[in-house]
């Protein structure tokens, strides 16, 4: 039996080869689809006689959505299993994704993004759970920076999909094209489902009623040391990191008169950043370690942040957003390796509501930011990101130190 991660992911019996590529794939859809109405805004805006901050609810109504609906999804996943929940998931995708193309008007557009972001808030964390399951945890990181590698180019092309096809054709194919990539997805992941060993379709049941059991579950989660800081920070990463990444490219453009199409371009190089870290974390994790990841991850996105921001031109935003998204994925991939583990009997509520206050974190660092950039400027705002993320990773980092020891 061979020893790679990609293959063989426990000592008991082989995985089949396509398990995690195939989440990765769904994790890309998933990550597309939110990040695909981005550039759609103004299509949506001509399309519906709205104003442009009325056509940005698609955005908003998806994302919130998303969020919540994690607390739901890691119980799911727990009592009836991961893969096959995320399986079913990718159906529901299908089909709420094929509302969003045929919305006849802008409130049915809007349901249909919430029950998108509902639907597709399964897919990530679940996979998350899932590789912590199967993976012993020594072997575990590096098994995770593949699977996300396509969520981190599914953000990266979202919104560049979205725009192009919209241009090249209507705003309506971008969300026949995922719909139909998440019907393939998932009648690939429901036959895999099938061939895979007992250990890789845990079911824990229970005979406690739904409601008292989910906050049983999250009760469980809440009562472990490691997972409350684990959650803590994983909130505040959210905060600080898009709190300050959602003001550069206004920053650029009112600082160099650098285009906003221009500027929010520099997203990819966020994510390619992401990607060189999710090939090399093999090499990565075992000469830094999770301490070396967490403390240097988080000083590249400071000095990135810190650069930006006191630059006196706009190129420098060029390597500084590349690194920023290698910095990025380095803490948080170390994040997301201690999710999987802050309470092991309880693994998907766990890591669902790592993600729910992932992205509570991210609502709630741009609202912020978005209160404090009238006041301070777009410099201060990205300035206080970068303290921020250096100050959650150094504590972060020095907990994990002793935590080891």
């Amino acid at each position: 039996m061979t020893q790679s991660t990609e293959s063989v992911i426990d000592t008991r019996q082989p995985v089949p080869i396509a398990a995690v590529p195939l989440l990765s794939l769904a994790a890309f859809a998933s990550a597309t689809s939110t990040r695909v109405a981005d550039s759609l805004l103004p299509h949506l805006s001509n399309e519906f006689n709205v104003s442009l901050g009325d056509a940005s609810s698609a955005v908003t109504f998806f994302t919130l959505a998303y969020g919540l609906s994690q607390l739901m999804f890691g119980p799911l996943g727990d009592r009836y299993g991961k893969y096959f929940v995320i399986a079913c998931a990718c159906v529901a995708c299908t089909i709420t994704t094929s509302f969003c193309a045929i919305a006849p008007s802008f409130e049915l557009l809007l349901l249909s993004r919430l029950l998108a972001g509902a639907t597709v808030g399964a897919i990530v964390p679940l996979g998350m759970a899932w590789v912590g399951d199967v993976v012993p945890y020594e072997r575990r990181q590096p098994v995770l920076a593949k699977f996300i590698l396509g969520q981190i180019l599914g953000v990266s092309s979202g919104a560049f999909f979205g725009g192009f096809a919209a241009d090249m054709f209507n705003w309506r194919v971008p969300f026949v094209g995922i719909a139909l990539f998440f019907c393939a997805i998932s009648v690939a992941l429901l036959m895999l489902n099938r061939t895979l060993p007992d250990y890789a379709r845990i079911v824990r049941k229970s005979d406690e009623p739904a409601l008292p059991r989910l906050i049983g579950e999250f009760r469980y989660v809440l009562a472990q040391p490691w997972a409350r800081i684990v959650l803590l920070t994983i909130f505040l990463e959210g905060v600080c990191v898009f709190g300050a990444f959602a003001f550069i490219a206004s920053h650029l453009h009112h600082s160099f008169g650098m285009s906003l199409t221009a500027g929010g371009s520099l997203v990819m190089l966020f994510g390619f950043g992401g990607a060189l870290f999710a090939v090399s974390a093999g090499k990565l994790v075992p000469r830094l370690g999770e301490y070396g990841l967490a403390r240097w991850g988080g000083i590249f996105v400071a000095a990135s942040f810190i650069a930006i921001s006191l630059a006196q031109a706009w190129w420098w935003a060029i390597p500084a957003c590349f690194i920023a998204g290698l910095g990025f994925y380095m803490l948080h991939n170390t994040l997301q390796t201690n999710a999987t583990q802050m309470a092991p009997e309880r693994r998907g509520a766990a890591v669902a509501a790592f993600s729910c206050l992932y992205f509570l974190g991210q609502a709630t660092g741009v609202g912020m930011a978005g209160l404090a950039v009238g006041h301070a400027g777009t410099s201060m705002v990205i300035l206080a990101g970068a303290l921020g993320v250096f100050a959650l990773s150094s504590g972060f980092s020095r907990g994990l130190k002793a935590r080891v020891a």
